[in-house]
């Protein structure tokens, strides 16, 4: 059924996430750069998305340095999250500035549909937390961020991710994490963390409920989801693999439209027109349609 006509789901975003990381022995949580992504995540099995501030970046064209808007974000957090009925868990980088601005980020995307925010220690303009050169504010400043978000929160979870790691060494992240938890954090993020003995050494120092990130071609070595439940984390992501995935095979299919002036090779490996017309819903509306029509005449 079209979302148009569906009920919204009873609770909101956050309690349903925050069940999630109770019953769930470790929530894998793809990232989802655009609701059709997010459609094909949910009929696959994932039981939440997660907005990546780079793969949103990147499909506006854009590098991942913090440049667009709160608003920008929230438009694209409101079509995940009422297109799917999963609770999105939405980078927010920074903040988008001060403990005040960090209070309308969380009023703007939890209204938004959104069951979690995740903010960051960097500096502005902040990198990829896997790339050189990345620097972190003062532990204080950022705990007053996250302390902001508690309180303009409803429902919302709270990511707070430290990038201290590669700045400042292990011992700095985990005290970080800890102000971070004591602050009002829901969830910790250890980022660019550098070997399986550095994942499990940091959960057994600051417990809870952790975050860890499976990015590619970064300083995480690529472990299952299922290793890390092992190790005390309770999530696992999935931030940037689908836009990678299919900026590839677009990448790959218009260069052999190109060489060959014909797509007829590549219809093998499409989604076909039905199964994308199932996954919209695509007769549903049809549905809708008809029935306003006939109601019209009446």
């Amino acid at each position: 059924m079209t979302w148009l006509l569906e009920d919204s789901p009873a609770e909101p975003a956050g309690v349903r996430l925050a069940r999630l990381l109770e019953t769930e022995e470790v929530l894998m949580v793809p990232g989802a750069f655009n609701p059709l992504v997010g459609l094909i995540a949910r009929k696959v099995g994932f039981k939440a998305l997660y907005l990546s501030g780079a793969a949103f970046s990147a499909s506006l064209a854009l590098p991942d340095v913090g440049v667009f808007t709160v608003d920008e974000l929230a438009r694209e957090v409101r079509w995940l999250a009422r297109s799917t009925g999963l609770p999105v868990i939405c980078d927010a980088d920074t903040g988008f500035g001060e403990a005040l601005n960090v209070m309308r980020a969380v009023k703007e995307l939890e209204e938004a549909g959104a069951g979690a925010i995740q903010l960051e220690d960097q500096v502005m303009p902040k990198r990829c937390g896997h790339l050189e050169n990345k620097e972190v504010v003062p532990a204080e400043r950022m705990a007053e961020k996250v302390a902001a978000a508690a309180r303009a929160r409803k429902h919302l979870l709270i990511v707070a991710r430290t990038d201290a790691r590669s700045i400042l060494g292990m011992d700095e992240a985990i005290r970080r994490a800890r102000l971070y938890k004591q602050a009002g954090a829901d969830i910790i993020f250890p980022e660019a963390l550098e070997s399986e003995q550095e994942f499990e050494a940091f959960a057994k120092a600051v417990g809870g409920h952790l975050l860890a990130n499976m990015t590619e071609f970064g300083k995480t070595p690529y472990l299952p989801a299922q290793r890390f439940a092992a190790i005390g984390y309770k999530i696992v992501i999935y931030p940037v693999t689908a836009l990678r995935v299919a900026a590839g095979a677009v990448e790959r299919a218009l260069s052999d439209i190109m060489q060959t002036g014909t797509q007829k090779g590549l219809l093998e490996g499409m989604q076909t027109r039905s199964a994308l017309y199932q996954l919209i819903d695509y007769r549903g509306y049809e549905s809708v349609d008809r029935a306003l029509a006939l109601d019209k005449r009446k």
